[in-house]
């Protein structure tokens, strides 16, 4: 007889409860900014030199329609601006604003003291097994995803 598992230890369910927290948390802190976890994202991910949006969305995990609408509150609230490629005058570049640039070094702050947390508090030897095991779900997750 097949022994039954709780929902609790099924691996999913463990990510996407401390997923659903990560992200309470991320929210909570962006909005004493007035912000949003997925504009924190987005201003961690733009690039100098500029970046399509086309390449955000996948890099995020963020439907189109869904990046369409957080592009366009970041362009109201003056983050980011839009601009045409110089050589691909079709493509669309984003780049970040002066106050985008100043958001994205809190929202890098705000990332790096909650990873330096999560690192003075596991032993590296667990760490090293969780990465172990993230990459193991990635190769399963990929290999799933072409089935």
């Amino acid at each position: 007889m097949e022994e039954k598992i709780e929902k609790e230890y099924y691996m999913d369910f463990a990510v996407r409860h401390l997923w659903h927290k990560i992200q309470r948390m991320y929210n909570q802190k962006a909005n004493e900014y007035g912000l949003t976890m997925s504009i924190g994202f987005i201003l961690l991910n733009v690039e100098k030199e500029g970046t399509p949006s086309t390449q955000l969305g996948p890099k995020m995990g963020m439907e189109p329609t869904s990046l369409s609408r957080t592009l366009k509150t970041m362009e109201d609230k003056g983050l980011i601006c839009r601009k045409n490629d110089k050589i691909d005058k079709r493509k669309v570049l984003i780049f970040l604003t002066e106050d985008g640039v100043n958001l994205r070094r809190t929202a890098k702050e705000v990332v790096v003291g909650f990873n330096e947390k999560l690192i003075a508090s596991i032993p590296k030897s667990k760490l090293k097994t969780f990465y172990e095991v993230a990459e193991r779900l990635d190769i399963t997750l990929d290999i799933e995803l072409q089935n």
